[in-house]
């Protein structure tokens, strides 16, 4: 009977797989175990890899502490971040505006202070056309076709200036319209201080080279020799 029972314990023990398993068993066993779902669920996924990248990236870049030898790196690095930030932003708002030429629109203009645009000049000229009231009409479509030059930044209109200089500083630009240019400023002035009245056909042509020269492209002036 004892000798049953020893034969049965031996049996039982070369069953059992032993403790310490040889290479090829302890491989086999590894793979089995990571076979499993649950570390199969718990890999990163590529986005969080690349999140783990950028992370580390900009940790590297505003870490005050930079290897000996990687200061030049550092300083490439840090200028192509900025070309990049500047890149994104023009994408994004833009190239800046570039500061208009034109005139304060408060500045004097044939002696008298103008708050009024070049398109408000016009609007209250043609009311005051439809009224028939030619002299006011004159006077605000000259006016609106001065402020429409300056306003382009094409001449400019110094305070003081009268409306013959300002006829001969836009016949620069506008060379063919030269005479049309002191047509108007002499029905301006005969208007204005000569007390002469205006009519429908004088402000039809003031309208007319006012609505031409304010459609046109100014010429390009030669260079003045130092």
């Amino acid at each position: 009977m004892t000798g049953a029972i020893q034969d049965a314990i031996v049996a039982s023990a070369t069953s059992v797989p032993p403790l310490t398993p040889d290479d090829d068993e302890a491989r086999r066993w590894a793979e089995n175990e990571l076979s499993d779902r649950v570390y199969a669920e718990a890999e990163p996924t590529p986005f969080d890899l690349f999140a783990r990248a950028v992370t580390d990236f900009l940790a590297d870049l505003f870490n005050p502490e930079i290897p000996a030898g990687l200061e030049s790196v550092f300083a490439l690095v840090a200028v192509a971040v900025v070309v990049v930030l500047l890149i994104v932003g023009l994408v994004i708002w833009g190239r800046p505006r570039a500061t208009r030429r034109g005139v304060d629109p408060t500045a004097e203009l044939f002696g008298e202070r103008e708050t009024r645009s070049a398109r408000t000049l016009r609007a209250e000229a043609e009311a005051e056309a439809a009224r028939g009231r030619w002299d006011t009409a004159v006077v605000l479509r000259f006016r609106a076709l001065a402020r429409s030059l300056t306003e382009r930044g094409v001449i400019e209109a110094p305070p003081g200036a009268t409306v013959h200089a300002f006829a001969r500083a836009a016949a620069r630009p506008f060379p063919d319209a030269a005479a049309e240019l002191e047509d108007a400023a002499r029905a301006f002035d005969d208007v204005r201080y000569l007390r002469r009245p205006g009519t429908a056909d004088v402000y039809a042509r003031l309208a007319h080279l006012d609505d031409a020269l304010s459609s046109r492209r100014p010429a390009v002036l030669p260079a003045v020799p130092a």
